[in-house]
């Protein structure tokens, strides 16, 4: 590669968008060519072969980081991505390897982290916030004495859209035109939803999104 990397940073909040782009451009390898305020919006810019490695919130509007790096993976293999989040949670690391990303930066931290975690994903290399190694580590260790699995994904990525979209406020009509199927598929997965999750109404699937971080509270 000639010249400093070419990086996407996707955040819904500019001032979180404002303040990585400094620590970022304040680099020679590295430069933010690219800012998406949702998921989809970062997908859509993304696909631009002139974008190396995107940096991804967890919690966005429309689709999360998440589904973002989902997405990214079956449109541009070849494409880095790193996951940004507020959430310290053993869960998003796992779902955020499964996802296909090459690391995990808290914001609280990204001052810090932020760069050598780019540039560990730029080189193909995964990257780990220090101080998780030990605690995922010993996690897994617990979890092999105790003949527990690890940690499955409790509802599928159909699902998961679906809740986000039902927790950000969309009827089911709109969330329907927004995923191209019917407005009773819509109700059939939100009914699968409640049973799975054990939960009643809106109001308790808003409340698991945001726990599960697909929404900010």
């Amino acid at each position: 590669m000639t010249g400093p990397a070419r990086i996407l940073l996707a955040d819904d909040h500019a001032l979180v968008r404002r303040g990585v782009r400094l620590i970022l451009d304040a680099e020679p390898d590295l430069t933010v060519v690219a800012e998406a305020a949702d998921g989809a919006e970062a997908v859509d810019r993304a696909r631009d072969p002139g974008v190396d490695l995107a940096v991804l919130d967890i919690a966005m509007p429309l689709r999360t980081g998440l589904q973002a790096a989902r997405d990214l993976a079956r449109i541009r293999p070849d494409l880095r991505t790193l996951m940004l989040t507020m959430y310290d949670n053993e869960q998003y690391f796992f779902e955020a390897l499964r996802a296909g990303a090459s690391g995990y930066v808290l914001k609280s931290v990204a001052d810090r982290d932020l760069v050598e975690a780019c540039r560990s994903a730029l080189r193909d290399e995964p990257f780990i916030y220090p101080g998780a190694e030990t605690a995922l580590i010993r996690s897994y260790l617990d979890r092999v004495r105790r003949g527990d699995p690890l940690p499955a994904r409790p509802i599928t990525e159909r699902e998961e859209e679906i809740l986000k979209l039902v927790a950000e406020g969309h009827t089911s009509k709109e969330i329907g035109d927004l995923l191209v199927i019917s407005a009773k598929t819509v109700e059939r997965h939100r009914a699968n939803l409640l049973q799975k999750l054990g939960l009643r109404d809106r109001l308790e699937l808003t409340r698991y999104a945001i726990r599960a971080g697909l929404i900010e509270p």
